[in-house]
């Protein structure tokens, strides 16, 4: 059952902006609103509970998207059942792209021809339903049978596709499917399967002529080649991307979205004018009117370009300008993992102005969102890129207790 968040606002007496907070978890549904979430996504109060239990935000639409290089600290969820899943996973994404290159078959020539029309329309729904379960869940590989039964339904249409047009239609569901199926990865640090994942989408994407799903499939694969400091490379996939966006559907965020991405890479390169004119083409959506949120595979409102562009200053090096946008988004009412990324950003800062109160002040604020997180994997790698930056403050005791809760963050996680 696949639902707008209209249609879900809707159904539980509720709004549109309500639903993205839940989604982003910055808000906790009240119980009666409980009761009608857990009719309206069709699961039980006890697995609903479960998937509201922690923050959820996916790491590959946070501010930061930097991590230390060779730093492992969150669980990959690489062994039993996990291990399991991921590999079946991993064999039914194979089929599926197989199939995306192969033509469809006239329904006379195909002795297997399904003798009712695919019904595209309910697969779209599970797609985004299953969109909404990943932003909704805090532990993201709870939805890895979901995307695998999703997977052999997709394959078995994809197998059996009879024209051209139901052809690219599955193929722009399969460049969604793909790239959700690439977020599970990444949100357990998966990056290379997660770059797989994009890749497929991309090319599923490029088949059916979805521009849109293209780009946000390319802007996926950026961000890991950003956390894996390949700097270069997220570059040349970025500027991929904001080519295939430019001849996407205006109406939509993908362009804004590509170029706040940009952003990212050229304030790692240390390209200030390129920062500059990528910032430029992605901060006019706080402007924009009548755009469509298809949510899902592309989330993008411009929410987040304060603590984006803070990010971005301080990868800079322009500590001042960085300050104040983090603490203009900090006024907002953000996610738990939102908020700790911020604190360690605004804890950098404090390492650059050498000034151990306001390192400590927020580094500590920091530690114990992740410590009451029960999966602080990403606050822990953010956590880590700032225990990198304590030296120039030397072995004061305050600094080396902080120092030590961070270890303690990182060797739980």
């Amino acid at each position: 059952m696949g639902l707008s968040q209209e249609r879900l606002a809707t159904l539980i007496a509720s709004d549109r902006t309500t639903i993205g907070r839940i989604e982003r978890g910055e808000t906790a549904p009240q119980p009666q609103t409980r009761d009608r979430l857990s009719k309206a996504l069709q699961v039980t109060p006890e697995m609903l509970t479960e998937l509201l239990s922690h923050d959820g935000d996916a790491p590959s639409t946070a501010a930061s998207a930097i991590a230390v290089p060779g730093a492992i600290v969150a669980a990959s969820h690489t062994t039993g059942v996990f291990a399991m899943y991921r590999r079946d996973l991993l064999r039914l994404l194979g089929l599926a792209g197989t199939l995306i290159c192969v033509p469809p078959v006239a329904e006379s020539d195909n002795p297997y021809a399904i003798r009712r029309s695919a019904d595209l329309q309910e697969l779209r729904d599970f797609n985004t339903h299953l969109w909404q379960v990943f932003g909704l869940s805090a532990t993201k590989h709870l939805v890895y049978p979901l995307a695998q039964d999703q997977l052999h339904v997709l394959i078995d249409r994809l197998d059996n596709a009879r024209s051209e047009a139901e052809h690219r239609q599955l193929c722009t569901l399969a460049s969604e499917l793909f790239q959700l199926t690439g977020e599970i990865f990444f949100d357990s640090d998966l990056y290379a399967d997660a770059t797989h994942c994009y890749n497929l989408a991309a090319s599923a994407a490029k088949e059916a002529g979805a521009y849109d799903q293209w780009a946000c499939a390319l802007t996926r694969s950026g961000y890991v080649s950003l956390y894996d400091q390949q700097y270069d490379q997220a570059a040349k996939i970025l500027y991929a991307a904001g080519r295939v966006a430019a001849r996407g559907d205006g109406q939509l965020a993908t362009r804004y979205w590509v170029a706040s991405v940009q952003a990212h890479a050229a304030a790692a390169l240390h390209d200030v004018d390129g920062f500059k004119r990528a910032w430029s083409l992605a901060e006019p959506i706080t402007g924009a009117r009548d755009l469509i949120n298809p949510g899902g595979w592309l989330r993008f409102d411009g929410s987040r370009l304060d603590e984006e562009r803070g990010a971005c200053h301080l990868t800079l090096g322009q500590s001042e300008l960085a300050a104040g946008a983090l603490a203009a988004a900090f006024t907002r009412s953000i996610s738990p993992r939102r908020r700790g990324s911020l604190l360690v950003d605004l804890g950098v800062v404090g390492v650059r102005r050498r000034d151990a109160d306001e390192v400590l002040q927020h580094g500590h604020a920091a530690v114990d969102i992740a410590e009451q997180s029960c999966s602080p994997g990403f606050l822990g790698r953010r956590l880590q890129s700032l225990q990198t930056q304590l030296h120039p403050l030397g072995s004061e005791p305050r600094i080396v207790a902080l120092d030590e809760r961070i270890t303690g963050v990182l060797t739980s996680a």
